[in-house]
This record gives C-alpha cells, structure tokens and sequence, in this order.
C-alpha cells in the first residue's frame, strides 16, 4: 500500500513538472521565441496570456517590446572645416522582428554592440562631410556678431547654412535605419546630445569670450563717462546761463532805480534854492560816510570843497 502511494506522487511530481515546464507566461511588454536544441520553432509570441511549449526540449526567449535606449559613448570627430569637437548622441529602438533579432544579435547586449558600431559610425560619416555651423544651427536665422572681426573673416553664426542640425539627424537615421532593419530592429529617433570643442579649442573660446566681454564693459563704461561728463557740462553751462540772466536783470533793474532816483533828485534839486542846497548837503554827508572812516588818515588843504561844510561848521 505504502509503495503504491509512493509510485502516485512520484508520477504526480513528475507531472507537475512537466507542467511547471511547459507553461510559460507573456506578460504585455513582452515577446518571445521559442527554440528547440538552439534553432528557433515556430512564429513569434507577441499576444500577452499563458502559453505552452515541449518540457525540456524547447526553451522560451522572451524579449522587450517596449522603446529602449541607446546612450553613445562621446566620440572627438573632426568637422569639414577641420574642427575637433566632442559628439555625444543617443537613441531610442525597438526589437521589430524578434525572430530575425534573435537569429542575428541573440540578445539586447549584442544589440546594444551592433547599435555602437553602425551608429556611431553614421554619426561620425555625417559630421566629417558637413561644417561646424551645421551642427550647430537649424535655420538661417537673422543674427548681428558683437565680435570685431578681422579683415576678411567672416563668423560661422552669419553664415548660411545648407542642411542644419535637424536635417543632419534625420539623414543620419536614414542611412542607419535599413542596416538596423537586417537586425530586426526599428531606429526610432537619433539626437545630438552635446556638441562641444575639444579642451584645447574650448580654453581659447573662453578667453576670447571674456576678452570680448571686457571689451563691451569697458565701451559702455567709457560711454557711461562720456554721458556724466555731457551732463555736467550741460548743468555747468545751464547754470551760468541762469547766473548770467540773473545778473542782467538784476543791473537792469538796478539801472532803472539809479536812473528813477536821479529824476527824483533832479526834480527836488530844480525847486528852489533851500532844496538844491539840501540835497548837497546830503550827497556830502554821503561822500563822508563812504570816504572815511575812524582809522582812515587824510592829508587835505583846509580850502578843499570836501570840507567846505566842516569848514562852516568849525566857524559856528
């Protein structure tokens, strides 16, 4: 009895394992191939669900479905102008044909191997054939250089350009697209990542750059000057003008009252005697107090007419 269940759960194991086995599982990212001593059997499985396969005869490749990435490693290739520039791309595939996939690159790491080899050199035949300006720009864009220029030299950022960097990456993908397609896999899209100079290019670049920036500080600076010293000037003269007019008006309105005043005096003067006779009394007494004063010294004849009115004074 005890050998008759111990034959049952050796066949019931042997059962399950049959099943566990044969049974495989697609989930919906998935694909896969199935092959029978190495060779493949049959057409792809690209619906998701439960699937069945021969125990331990075949064995079931599954494979991505999903876009994947491809990242470049940076590569110094020289431009058509002869400028060395550091290029790093990247990409984004797809397994297209499993079946062909898996018979020409067997998995993803010899896809991503495969992947460095033809786009890298795609990339690197594109960039030698065009000039830097293309890779750089898309469109002939209106721009004005703030650089001065030698004679003769014309910036690569005025000129025009023929292709462009969208242009080139489409042209690139297309001359990769049917070597990926013998691989079974599908280039979805290629771009420039970062394009730059090597480190010798890029330290003269900068230099230039910073000398260029000086150079615009110090015209703006000299042009800020030039402006302050203008304005000073302007409120240096505007404010001599006003001192000027002032003056003007001020002699004229003094003028006015000398010469009104004068009328006053010839009017008093032309009355009678007495008035005359005051008025150059006063005008004395004006002269004393203008002319002298308790430090000052005169050596004078008695007779003088300056002291005409001291003299008559004394006399009384």
């Amino acid at each position: 009895m005890q050998t008759k269940y111990l034959i049952f759960g050796v066949i019931g194991f042997f059962i399950f394992i049959l099943l566990v086995s044969s049974i495989f599982i697609v989930n919906e990212t998935e694909q896969v191939i199935i092959t029978q001593f190495g060779k493949p059997v049959g057409q792809p499985i690209v619906e998701p669900g439960i699937h069945f396969k021969l125990p331990f005869i075949q064995t079931a490749h599954f494979f991505d479905k999903r876009f994947l990435e491809w990242d470049g490693d940076p590569n110094q290739i020289p431009t058509k102008d002869k400028r060395f520039i550091w290029v790093d791309t990247y990409a984004r595939w797809r397994i297209k044909d499993p079946l062909l996939f898996f018979q020409r690159v067997k998995d993803e790491r010899g896809a991503q191997s495969r992947l460095d080899d033809i786009l890298d050199g795609e990339t690197r035949n594109a960039i030698a054939s065009h000039n830097l300006v293309e890779l750089i720009r898309t469109t002939n864009r209106d721009y004005i250089p703030n650089v001065e220029l030698g004679e003769g030299e014309t910036p690569e950022i005025t000129m025009q350009i023929k292709y462009g960097r969208e242009r080139l990456t489409r042209m690139i993908i297309e001359a990769a697209a049917p070597r990926l397609l013998e691989l079974g896999i599908e280039l979805l899209d290629l771009r420039f990542k970062r394009i730059n100079y090597v480190e010798e290019v890029r330290k003269k670049i900068f230099e230039r750059m910073i000398s260029e920036r000086k150079r615009i500080a110090d015209k703006y600076r000299s042009e800020g000057q030039g402006e302050a010293s203008k304005i000073l000037g302007d409120k240096e003269r505007e404010l001599k003008r006003i001192e000027s007019e002032a003056y003007k008006t001020a002699q004229e309105i003094m003028g006015k009252a000398d010469a009104e005043a004068t009328i006053i005096y010839a009017r008093v003067y032309d009355r009678n005697k007495d008035s005359r006779d005051f008025y150059r009394f006063l005008k004395t007494l004006e002269m004393y107090k203008k002319t002298m004063s308790d430090r000052d010294w005169l050596v004078i004849s008695t007779k003088s007419d300056l002291f005409h009115y001291l003299q008559k004074q004394a006399s009384k």
